[in-house]
């Protein structure tokens, strides 16, 4: 989720705060989330100005500016770049009011709180691969030599892959991990390139057999907004949900929190709040494909299609963050480019 689609939409130059404002930093690139921002100022009256970009761009002005920070709101997307903000000591504790208590515990700190949520999975391609050869496949298994030359994945300085390896530490250890790695980068079919799609696209192709991929990266592929020919190739792939027999999927978050110096840190309460409404989570995910943080909100087909499935509770994602320096570290000592 790298693409920038907004440059600079509102300078925060002017001293004087104003209560019928919100001044928002985020990272998301979804032209649904402008149309959410506005149905939040249609209702309450607070005028919503923003600043799009990279999250290290946000933290780094951030830090920039200190208590002269006019910021409320940072809404980013993963748990280790929201982890980062607060190792940076960048937030301020929410008021846990009853809609920021549906969202599980798992999935929040007393810092921030998830927003959406989306699932980091396996692809594979029918035609190569038998639906009962990987029915019950694991995030360990990875690393089975079965795989040899087989698995499309990314580069190791994604923050995804990051996030994934960082929760296999948390759960097996780092001397599991690290044997894991050194057996898992031997299945690479290729040098890791390209964003999740690109992923994707090799096993369709019948490049790789495996890919390790986002879910709402192959939901927006199948929904046909990025060409037909994606569209085809989201076609002939099928998802593997890892480790329904155990722990659960792994589980990531887009997230928001309200900032140390907010001068309107009671209208960034409501402004985080608004996110968790069911009409909001409804826009949200609808644009971005990924799942809503809180149950029974009605989305589309695609994302239906998909929500079904034992999710890891285990862990706090916030253990992604705590673990993504160690998960880099051990990722390019195996090798992972």
């Amino acid at each position: 989720m790298h693409v920038v689609l907004l440059v600079l939409i509102s300078l925060f130059f002017c001293c004087k705060a104003y209560t019928n404002e919100l001044n928002l930093f985020t990272s998301r690139h979804y032209p649904s989330d402008l149309i959410l921002f506005e149905k939040f100022e249609e209702k309450t009256g607070i005028k919503v100005n923003l600043i799009n970009a990279k999250s290290k761009v946000l933290e780094k002005r951030l830090l920039d500016e200190g208590a002269k920070s006019k910021c409320d709101v940072l809404f980013l997307a993963d748990a280790g770049a929201l982890y980062s903000a607060e190792k940076k000591k960048l937030f301020t504790k929410y008021n846990e009011t009853r809609p920021l208590k549906l969202i599980p515990s798992s999935l929040k700190n007393e810092y921030w709180i998830g927003v959406t949520k989306r699932a980091r999975i396996v692809f594979y391609n029918p035609s190569l691969i038998d639906y009962n050869e990987i029915k019950n496949f694991s995030y360990e298994d990875l690393s089975n030599s079965k795989w040899r030359k087989s698995i499309a994945i990314r580069q190791s300085n994604n923050i995804y892959n990051q996030s994934l390896v960082a929760s296999i530490i948390e759960h097996k250890g780092e001397n599991f991990t690290k044997k894991w790695l050194n057996k898992l980068v031997k299945n690479f079919s290729r040098k890791p390139q390209g964003n999740d799609r690109a992923q994707i696209l090799s096993v369709a192709a019948g490049e790789s057999k495996l890919a390790i991929a986002n879910t709402y990266y192959y939901a927006l592929m199948l929904s046909g907004k990025k060409g037909e020919e994606q569209k085809k190739a989201a076609l002939k792939v099928k998802p593997i949900f890892p480790n329904q027999d155990g722990r659960g999927t792994h589980i990531n978050i887009s997230g928001a929190g309200i900032l140390k110096f907010s001068p309107n840190k009671k209208n960034a309460q409501k402004f985080i709040e608004f996110l968790l409404t069911k009409d909001a989570q409804t826009l949200l995910c609808n644009s971005s494909f990924e799942f809503p943080i809180i149950e029974n909100v009605p989305t589309n087909k695609l994302i239906n299609n998909l929500k079904n499935f034992k999710e890891d509770i285990f862990i706090n994602v916030s253990s992604y963050g705590k673990r993504q320096a160690q998960a880099f570290k051990l990722m390019k000592k195996a090798g992972w480019n």
